[in-house]
């Protein structure tokens, strides 16, 4: 490859990042409906038809927003999990970070889990940002646990359902720790195989 093809590659990958935090900016002062290619392209100082050769529309835009922030929720994540020292900590640690990324980045938040985009959850098509986020609910629980896919799971939704739910109002804020004592007890508690009738 040679140095004018590496040097373009670069400033394409540059190009593609502002874009994306542009985006991300857009949304966090103004929310989602203020982002478009129009205001983007002003944004960046670079021309529509640019814009459009690094996306091909809104909904890409966001899909990129929300892989960068999977990648930066598997670190808040990870980094919550690997901080814990009793063995049912790290749950309680992992749930309490999830909970604080979705208050403290809602505009993010909603692209990676309301608006529409292209990612694929649950597939071999899976984007290892999106994997990496997954596995740190996964590794709250024991190998020793057959069902620890299905308790990280469940636990995701649920917590998922708590922020949602907080965000918008449909739960007062000020009872979300007792939620999640109640949330972490119950999964806990739950045997590791499944009860056979």
């Amino acid at each position: 490859m040679s140095a004018i093809h590496e040097r373009r590659e670069r400033e394409r990958a540059n190009r593609h990042q502002l874009i994306i935090t542009a985006a991300r900016e857009l949304a966090e002062t103004e929310g989602w409906e203020a982002v478009t290619t129009r205001r983007l392209a002003e944004r960046v100082e670079y021309s529509q038809p640019v814009l459009y050769s690094h996306f091909n529309g809104k909904e890409a835009i966001v899909s990129a927003v929300a892989l960068d922030g999977f990648d930066e929720l598997a670190t808040h994540l990870r980094r919550a999990r690997q901080t814990a020292t009793h063995p049912e900590q790290p749950l309680r640690a992992v749930c309490r970070a999830y909970l604080e990324f979705a208050t403290e980045r809602p505009a993010l938040y909603q692209a990676m889990f309301v608006l529409p985009t292209n990612l694929k959850f649950a597939s071999t098509e899976t984007p290892p940002p999106l994997r990496a986020a997954f596995t740190e609910f996964v590794d709250c629980f024991p190998p020793t646990n057959t069902r620890r896919e299905l308790f990280a799971e469940v636990t995701w939704s649920a917590v998922h359902g708590l922020a949602v739910l907080s965000d918008s109002g449909r739960i007062p804020q000020a009872g979300q720790e007792e939620r999640l004592d109640f949330l972490i007890t119950r999964i806990v508690d739950t045997p590791n195989e499944p009860t056979t009738p």
